[in-house]
């Protein structure tokens, strides 16, 4: 446990140290000018714009449940989502962290057995990370295309991700056609999750896989248009950011600036603190544009990330109240 601690902390002082370097390439002062010459309305679009990205990833996640048969109220879903956001932003890694807290949740504040959450979250984080890998996969395609990036690297790149993808893949073909082969090869791990009071749950979670693999393919294929939604609304936020920050970018500006932002997200880095600034400042120098917009940027995209957090903190401290109840909605 210390040891894991003491490595987040490593992570965090390598982040913030990076981060510090990055800045101090930066002309700060220009801070207040990008950010001051927003208006109300500029504010007020943006927001809303913010509010859309991430009720599109929680209907996602409902859509999900309701194919598992596990229908839960859009308003519990979010407190999940932004409470894990909000403990996987703190740890080493801005996506993954806060699933085993949402796992407890499901479980104690939803009544939702242990196979069904676990299915539901599975199947969430797969989704989305499955289509951030392919759509990351889509931009350093186009980008090889160019003159943009050294060839060489992204083809490394390039791989990298397609081996990930691959692999995930296969292994939930493996879990679906060979359910029994792979839990005899995790025999401690299936000994320690069948219980008495949970017997069976490993087959029940493979049942409940097949069952919305076979039954519920619609619901699958709008929880995948949810998925690309959401990155198109991911680009609408960044171009219009970029426009009220006085630059207008052509499509390769945006697929670099954003392929440069998502990979440096991908380091086990807390929030990414340190690496985005730096891909931020490395794109900006590629394509030409000012190194002040950068500026105005990092600090619109830090103060949305606080924005978040302080959301999701809110809802990790309504978790510690006692006495909540589930909040079941109706399949339809």
């Amino acid at each position: 446990m210390m040891r894991r601690y003491g490595l987040t902390l490593l992570l965090w002082f390598l982040a913030l140290g990076l981060a510090g370097w990055t800045l101090s390439k930066l002309p700060l002062n220009a801070i207040a000018t990008q950010v001051g010459a927003l208006g109300a309305e500029d504010w007020s679009v943006w927001m809303l714009l913010n509010v859309a990205i991430l009720s599109i990833a929680v209907k996602r996640w409902q859509v999900l449940g309701q194919a598992l048969r596990t229908p839960l109220s859009f308003a519990l879903l979010f407190r999940l989502r932004q409470a894990g956001s909000a403990v996987s932003f703190l740890t080493p890694g801005p996506h993954f962290g806060g699933e085993p807290l949402q796992l407890y949740w499901l479980n104690r504040d939803a009544a939702t057995p242990m196979h069904r959450a676990i299915a539901m979250l599975g199947m969430d984080r797969f989704m989305e990370t499955a289509t951030n890998i392919a759509v990351l996969l889509g931009g350093v395609l186009i980008l090889l295309g160019t003159a943009l990036v050294p060839t060489r690297e992204w083809l490394q790149v390039l791989a990298i991700l397609g081996g990930v993808l691959a692999l995930m893949l296969v292994s939930v073909a493996v879990v679906l056609r060979h359910p029994d082969w792979l839990a005899q090869r995790f025999q401690p791990l299936t000994r320690r999750w069948q219980t008495d009071r949970n017997q069976g749950a490993w087959q029940a979670l493979v049942r409940l896989l097949r069952e919305a693999m076979a039954q519920h393919k619609s619901r699958l294929w709008w929880a995948l248009l949810l998925s690309l939604l959401g990155w198109a609304a991911l680009l609408l936020e960044l171009v219009m950011l970029l426009r009220l920050l006085g630059v207008s970018p052509s499509l390769m500006d945006v697929v670099l600036i954003m392929v440069s932002m998502r990979l440096a997200m991908l380091l086990p880095v807390p929030g990414g603190i340190g690496t985005i600034e730096a891909s931020l400042l490395w794109s900006f120098q590629l394509l030409g544009i000012p190194i002040s917009v950068a500026v105005g940027l990092i600090a619109l995209i830090r103060l949305r990330d606080a924005t978040v957090l302080l959301i999701g903190l809110a809802c990790l401290w309504s978790f510690q109240r006692p006495g909540l109840t589930a909040e079941r909605v109706s399949a339809e």
